[in-house]
């Protein structure tokens, strides 16, 4: 009995350690991004952004738009995501944090105060399909959770579209206007899945039209990614996007 408690101990030991491992990798599903968060130590938004240019830009293969003027986030205290609800959310987002939130069209370096924060737009264009906040506000060195995030685009339509819908997914909730009006909302805890939440039918005017965004996240990543659909669920591609 005494040679086998021997051999058993050591062994528990190795089971703890592992465990004490895997629980420093992170309970919240990104262990592996987390990971990679901590070993950044160059603390860039390169690779996941690049400046925004004067170029032509369209929507990638599948209707995503990939240019946007994005606000440094704003320090919002949140202890957890459940909390999001739609009445919450409308709060929320239509709190004045700085003039002409809903009506101006920012400019790239543009200044805001919110609060004893002031806080940069920067033109980006992101490198994947979806627009990672989480990486925007670490490679600034900016916080990171508990924050809430600004985001503006034009998109230049070559001519009048009816009926076609606003695909938004958001980690975690969002909501998002379109020429001033309310377009989607996406409230609850929830993960980015692209498409997750379609407007009403929508018309995108020939010329210049407006999209804000605002998302919310107390725990965990951030990030979204938009596209416009038509009647028949494809993405709509032949638009141009710009940030001024």
């Amino acid at each position: 009995m005494k040679i086998k408690r021997k051999a058993f101990l050591p062994a528990v030991g190795l089971v703890i350690l592992a465990g004490l491992g895997l629980q420093g990798r992170s309970a919240t599903s990104g262990g592996k991004i987390n990971s990679t968060a901590n070993s950044d130590t160059t603390r860039s938004i390169a690779p996941y952004f690049t400046a925004a240019t004067t170029k032509k830009k369209t929507p990638d293969a599948e209707g995503f738009i990939q240019r946007w003027l994005l606000l440094e986030p704003i320090n919002k205290p949140t202890r957890t995501n459940v909390i999001f609800t739609d009445s919450y959310l409308r709060k929320a987002f239509t709190t004045e944090y700085f003039p002409g939130q809903f009506t101006v069209t920012p400019k790239d370096g543009e200044k805001v105060k919110v609060g004893e924060q002031e806080l940069t737009w920067h033109a980006l264009e992101t490198a994947n399909f979806n627009v990672k906040l989480f990486r925007f506000a670490y490679g600034l060195r900016k916080q990171t959770y508990g924050v809430l995030f600004w985001a503006v685009t034009i998109v230049n339509s070559p001519r009048e579209m009816k009926n076609v819908r606003m695909a938004v997914g958001s980690n975690s909730g969002s909501m998002w206007w379109l020429n001033g009006k309310e377009a989607v909302i996406l409230s609850g805890d929830r993960r980015m899945v692209m498409d997750d939440c379609t407007s009403a039918r929508l018309t995108l005017n020939k010329g210049l039209n407006i999209i804000r965004g605002a998302v919310i996240n107390g725990p965990g990543m951030s990030d979204f990614c938009v596209r416009f659909v038509d009647e028949k669920g494809e993405p709509v591609k032949d638009l141009t996007i710009s940030c001024k």
